[in-house]
Order: structure tokens, then sequence, then C-alpha cells
């Protein structure tokens, strides 16, 4: 896409778009597994339709632009390999959602944790992979601040989220014996 005066800002647009998305997704995924009405095999049987989305997403969108801009198949090994990767962690990853909310994870806490916690993972592999040129001593607080602030976030939306605490059950009542059984 060329980056022209109207296009230079498009990405953020994108960027909200993929927010929506993702924000979308754990709620939906937890109503596709729910409605499957299959309390053993539901969250397995969505997770299959999961997977047929990203094909006819992930695979036949590509696959058309590809071909309409005239594109040659030269595609290295490296980007392959770590395409595939990519591509594995992000399964596993909406994989390991479904197993968290079947392990009684609540969606909105789970995708909380997921949603503070996936930034920091980001931003400490980016700064093994690209150390900045000063060291990391030339990093500013800012940023140091940031990773705490998302760390924090995302167990205050934890902890607190609309509509408290699970309710404790009720502890079990000691009834008396009725008269004549007390063993006398």
């Amino acid at each position: 896409m060329p980056d022209t005066a109207q296009g230079a800002n498009l990405w953020i647009w994108f960027a909200f778009a993929t927010v929506a998305c993702w924000g979308l997704y754990g709620v939906l995924l937890h109503a596709g597994q729910t409605n499957m009405a299959d309390p053993v095999n539901g969250r397995y049987k969505a997770f299959l339709w999961v997977g047929i989305a990203y094909f006819l997403i992930a695979v036949l969108a590509p696959l058309a632009i590809l071909v309409v801009n005239g594109s040659d198949w030269n595609m290295p090994g490296k980007g392959i390999l770590l395409s595939l990767i990519a591509g594995s962690a992000g399964a596993v990853g909406a994989f390991c959602v479904l197993l968290a909310f079947g392990a009684k994870g609540h969606p909105a806490v789970v995708m909380s944790i997921i949603f503070a916690g996936a930034p920091i993972v980001n931003a400490v592999v980016t700064l093994a992979l690209h150390p900045p040129k000063g060291g990391y001593g030339s990093i500013q607080w800012q940023f140091w601040l940031g990773i705490l602030m998302a760390a924090v976030g995302g167990m205050m939306v934890t902890l607190y989220k609309p509509g408290g605490p699970p309710r404790k059950a009720p502890a079990a009542q000691v009834d008396a014996p009725p008269a004549g059984e007390n063993g006398k």
C-alpha cells in the first residue's frame, strides 16, 4: 500500500481494528464453546471452527492478494520458517485460551491477563533481540514504568472486574440430630 498523505496514518486504524477483533476474540470464543452444548468437547469443537476461519481468512485472502498483485512465488526458507513459528505461536496461544477456559478460568480474567502480559513479553523479547545502541542503561525510565503499569493494570482489571469476586458457597450447616437419635 503506498504511503501517501492520506494513507500515512492508515496503520493506526488497522491497529485499532486488531484491538477490536482480539478484544472480541475471547468473548466470542467462550460463547462458541458454551453454545456447542458439549461440556466435554465443546472447546475443541469451537477451536476447530476457529481453525476453519483462520484458513478462510489467513490462507485464502493473502493468496488472492498475491495473485492480484502478480507476486513472484519466491519465498526464502528463513522467512517461511519464522512465519510458521509465528503462526504456531499464535495457534498454540489460541488453544491455551480454550484450555484456560476449560480449567475454569473466567473469560474476562483470562483475557485481561493475556492482553496485559503479551505487550510485556513483546517488549522484553524485542529488547533481547535488538538491544538499544546505548546499552540497556540508556532505556528511559518511562519505558520501565510502562511495563510496570501494564502489569499492574492487568492485575487490577483481573481483581476488580465488575461483578466482584465469585461468591463463596455458604458453609454447610450441621443440624442437630432429631430427638431420639442421640444414642440413648
